[in-house]
Parts: structure tokens; C-alpha cells; sequence
């Protein structure tokens, strides 16, 4: 079956460009799902489809209908508007007609648009997990095939083992490819499953299964990282002639993960090896939203974002080296590949006083507050950060306490009201019937202009109550807080034993979908949760009267 290239052209100076497109494909939710200690719910599932159709990434594959309860109620709805939504599986089984085989009957029935099918082409994989014959799985592709083209779904097929394969029995791994092809397959997936094949086999195998009548507009490729390669061997596949790239967000994945669209997006989008020749879906203002959304990604799975990840990572564009931070000042072209802002980065120089009030001042900026490089409050704001983050705060995924510090430090945030103490009490105990029943009571106190107030509440865990309690009397502001909501709590250790410091991040939200982060830090876990809530009160409180800046609240 023949699927002609998408190829786009435009006039530079005068000269006619054009350019063919490199597919993305999206296995976040399916093959990322396979990572230890990660298990996404339905309402995960959502989100994170959501995240990728904005984003803009063609192809979103979302899991295995009829393999678990949550992947079968993920695929009872379209999850996308504007990408593909794929349905991933098993060809047919040996010996069983399509009709009659379960497994294709779930992927059919599924509300996606495109079905990607598992198919193996090493012929040991053949005879050992299938324990069909070489004919009988070549009849499997190209029937499963046959039946997702007439249920009117597009049919991706990945060729499993597809390079060790190659390696142990070119003709049987050619023969698998060519048959999803021919059968109607739109793309055909070279996947390296085990991850050890290395870039210039990579290359030279593309090139053979073009050279056999597989087109590589029709070509995909699916990389893992046991070698620490997949980036390179994606691109290398590329270059060879490929025009499907299947990733993870962040390179997740079974093992040492996938190939990382995060890494892989800009690289296509901003290297002049590649993007003078293709484009993708990422266009420029597209591009802006790369770290947001790898970041939030990694606040969704409650991890912290590797500082060191090329493009979006927090040490992407940081120097402290002297000599490096000197150069970069005068022109950042010395010492970044890429200009920082084009990915939705930012520039970190750490080197001196003056630089660090230079970084300062413009964060300040950004979040509308406005404050001069000679004014000592800046230099107090600098050391408190300083001291803070020494000891465990961490303000890149906590805007709104950033900015209520700096402003508080400024002197520019009024005080709504205040705290005169908490108390949080846990009870264990037995129910009419026996059963263990955890009860936690909260007591806040607070004054707001003069009046004292008092508030009790309780509920199944001591910060739900010590939230219930905080907000159940604010006096004047508490119409003000009625559509407040904390839409996630997130704890994490900072260090070991029962004394450990713990860091809080909540995420909060209101009636206007506007959502912010808070931190708190303590070597008791109720404190910390107890400063965050404060900050995400009173920056509740600053955003009504339009007193915070927009960044924070993104």
C-alpha cells in the first residue's frame, strides 16, 4: 500500500525549500507505563493525554483495552482532539481466525483512531514465545492488518526485536516489515526492544529495509535506552531515511527507558541538521511550552525534574565556572548551544554578587516587581533564599512562595491576617465492629483586624484536617476563599531516619482555573504542610486584588 510523503515548501532568499515531516509518536501511557514505580490511574491517563494533544504530538498512545480495568475504561471515550489516539496490541493468534480472536475484537471495538500492533520478527521469538511457525506469524500481521484498514482505523504494526532480528535472519525480519506494509499497514516500526544496537547499524539496517520496498515515509522507529543511545539512534534513523520518531515523555520507560521526545523535539526543531530539511507538528511557539510540560509531568508522577536533562533541565543553561560565566555574560552565544527561552528555559548564572542580583532582579521582574540593584533589600532577599534553599526549600516548582517571600522581604504585601498557633490531634481507634479507624482533629487560631478566631475540624488525615480547619473561619475574607481548592499534596524526604526534613509542595486552584504551587519545610511533616496552606491562603488572597504576578499562577 502506498502512502505518499508529507512534504511542505517555502521560498528562503529566493530559493524554493522543502521539507518533509517527522511524525511523533507518543508511548507515554503504554510503553512508559512499564517503568518501576509507576502505575498511571484513568484520571492520570487523562491529564497527561491532554498534556500531549495541546502540546501537539501526532500520534498519543494510550495503552492496551482488554489487558487491565484502567486501560478498558481509558479507551471508552476519545482522549484527544487533535492527535491520533492509538490502541496498542497483539496481533491475532496463530490458529485462531481474526474474527474470533478476543484480543483483536477489544482493540477494534476501542474508541481510538489508530490500532498499533506488537508483531515479532526475530524468528526465535517466533518459535520460543509464540510457538507458531514463520508462516503462520506472517499470516497474523497481515490479517490484523487487513482487519483494523477495514474497521476504518489506521494500522501501525511494531516490528518487536526488529534489529536483532535483522541481525540473526535478515530475510524473516525484511519479510515481517514487508508484509505489514503490503498488507496496509501506514507505518512500520523498527523497534530495538532490547536497546543494544548501536547508531550506525541503525543505519545501515534502515537503509536495507528501504532498499527492500518499504518506504521510509512509511518507516517509524521505537529505541531504547540500555546503551544510552536512543536519541542517537532515533536521529541516526532519521538521517537513514525513517519519518516516524516513537518516544516517552522524558525517557521513561521499562529499564533505562525510551527515546526522550523532550530531548529529541527541539533538537529537530533547532538544529540546523534537521530542521532544514524536516519539520514536525512543534513549531516555534509550540517549542516555548517544552519545559513546562516536562516539568509538570515530573510533578505528576511526584518526582523531582532532573536537573541535568539537556534542554529543560534547571542546569541547562547554568555556569558557575568563572571564566564561562564571564563569556556568557558579555554574549550567551560563548557557552549555549541554543538560546534558553526558545524551549521555555531560562539562563543561570552563578558566579558572583553582581550576577546573582542580575538573576534576581530579572525573576523579580517577570513577576512584576520592580526593584533596584543597589537597594539592600535585594541583598537580604538573596541571602534568605539562599539560606532557605541550603536547607531544603526548593522555589522552581513553587512560584506563589517565591513570590509572596520576595514580596513580603520587599515590604510590598499586606497582612491579611495571622497565626496564633495550631494543634493537630490523632486518635486510633476501634469502630462498633473492630475495624482500626484513624480520627484526626485540627485547631487553628487566627486574628484578623483585632478579632481572634477560632476553627475546629476534623477528618481521616491530620493536614485534610488542619485544611479544613484553617479555612473554615476567615472572618471577612472567607467568601474570598469559597472556590479555593488544593488539587495535589506532594511530600518528599530530604533526607534519611525518623528526624528527616520533609519538603511539601501543594498545588492549588480556584472557580477561574487558575492554579499555583506552595512549598513548606520542617522536620515535622504537619509544619511543613501547614506553611505551604498558608502561602497558597494568602496568595489566593493577593491574586483577587491583582496584586500577584501572572507567572506564578501558570
Amino acid at each position: 500500500m502506498s502512502h505518499a510523503p508529507h512534504k511542505s515548501s517555502q521560498c528562503l532568499g529566493g530559493i524554493v525549500v522543502t521539507k518533509e515531516k517527522i511524525y511523533l509518536f507518543d508511548t507515554t501511557l503504554r510503553d512508559g507505563q512499564q517503568t518501576p514505580g509507576i502505575d498511571f490511574s484513568v484520571e492520570d491517563k487523562i491529564a497527561i493525554a491532554a498534556m500531549l494533544d495541546e502540546f501537539g504530538i501526532d500520534y498519543v498512545e494510550g495503552g492496551y483495552p482488554g489487558a487491565n480495568p484502567t486501560d478498558t475504561a481509558f479507551f471508552s471515550e476519545k482522549r484527544t482532539s487533535q492527535a491520533s489516539f492509538v490502541a496498542f496490541g497483539m496481533t491475532k493468534r496463530a490458529g485462531v481466525s481474526v474474527s474470533n480472536d478476543p484480543g483483536i475484537a477489544g482493540l477494534l471495538q476501542a474508541r481510538s483512531d489508530a490500532i498499533c500492533f506488537v508483531a515479532k520478527s526475530w524468528d526465535y521469538h517466533v518459535a520460543v514465545a509464540l510457538g507458531c511457525t514463520n508462516e503462520e506469524n506472517l499470516e497474523s500481521i497481515a490479517e490484523s492488518v487487513k482487519a483494523a484498514v477495514g474497521a476504518g482505523k489506521e494500522a501501525i504494526v511494531d516490528c518487536e526485536h526488529f534489529f536483532d532480528g535483522f541481525k540473526a535472519n535478515p530475510a524473516y525480519a525484511l519479510a515481517c516489515a514487508k508484509t505489514a506494509y503490503e498488507s496496509g499497514a501506514r507505518w512500520v516500526v523498527l523497534c530495538d526492544t532490547n536497546g543494544g544496537t548501536q547508531p550506525p547499524e541503525v543505519r545501515a539496517i534502515v537503509e536495507a529495509v528501504i532498499a527492500s520496498g518499504v518506504p521510509g515515509h512509511c518507516l517509524g522507529i521505537h529505541a531504547h535506552n540500555d546503551t544510552g543511545q536512543a536519541v542517537a539512534n532515533s536521529l541516526a534513523a532519521v538521517d537513514a531515511g525513517v519519518r516516524q520518531i516513537q518516544g516517552t515523555l522524558n525517557g521513561i520507560g521499562e529499564r533505562c527507558g525510551n527515546a526522550n521526545l523532550v530531548t529529541l523535539i527541539p533538537t529537530l526543531a533547532l538544529k540546523s541538521a534537521y530542521n532544514t530539511r524536516f519539520e514536525t507538528t512543534i513549531d516555534e511557539e509550540r517549542l516555548l511550552n517544552l519545559t513546562r510540560l516536562s516539568h509538570a509531568f515530573d510533578e505528576l508522577l511526584n518526582r523531582s525534574p532532573d536537573h541535568q536533562m539537556p534542554y529543560v533541565g534547571a542546569s541547562a543553561f547554568a555556569t558557575k565556572a568563572g571564566i564561562h560565566a564571564s563569556a556568557l555574560l558579555k554574549d550567551p552565544r560563548t557557552y549555549e548551544h541554543v538560546p534558553p527561552e526558545t524551549v521555555g528555559n531560562f539562563r543561570k548564572v552563578m558566579v558572583s554578587d553582581q550576577g546573582g542580583k542580575a538573576n534576581f532582579i530579572n525573576a523579580l521582574k517577570r513577576r512584576g516587581i520592580e526593584v533596584a540593584k543597589d537597594d539592600p533589600k535585594l541583598d537580604m532577599l538573596i541571602s534568605i533564599v539562599k539560606e532557605r534553599e541550603s536547607i531544603g526549600y526548593a522555589y522552581e516548582g513553587a512560584d506563589a512562595s517565591f513570590e509572596l517571600l520576595a514580596r513580603r522581604t520587599l515590604g510590598t504585601i499586606p497582612e491579611f491576617f495571622t497565626i496564633e498557633g495550631f494543634r493537630v490531634m490523632i486518635e486510633r481507634r476501634f469502630d462498633s465492629l473492630g475495624r482500626v479507624k484513624i480520627v484526626s482533629e485540627a485547631v487553628v487560631k487566627i486574628t484578623i483586624d483585632g478579632q481572634t478566631l477560632m476553627s475546629v475540624a476534623d477528618a481521616e488525615g491530620p493536614v485534610n484536617a488542619l485544611d479544613l480547619a484553617l479555612r473554615k473561619d476567615f472572618g471577612k475574607y472567607q467568601h474570598e476563599i469559597d472556590d479555593l481548592v488544593l488539587a495535589d499534596f506532594k511530600v518528599r524526604i530530604l533526607n534519611g531516619g525518623t528526624e528527616a526534613i520533609t519538603r511539601v509542595l501543594i498545588e492549588s486552584t480556584d472557580s477561574d482555573g487558575v492554579r499555583w504551587w506552595t512549598v513548606g519545610v520542617s522536620e515535622n511533616i504537619i509544619d511543613a504542610s501547614f506553611q505551604a496552606l498558608m502561602d497558597s491562603v494568602i496568595y489566593k488572597l493577593m491574586k483577587n486584588r491583582q496584586l500577584a504576578g501572572k507567572i506564578a499562577a501558570e
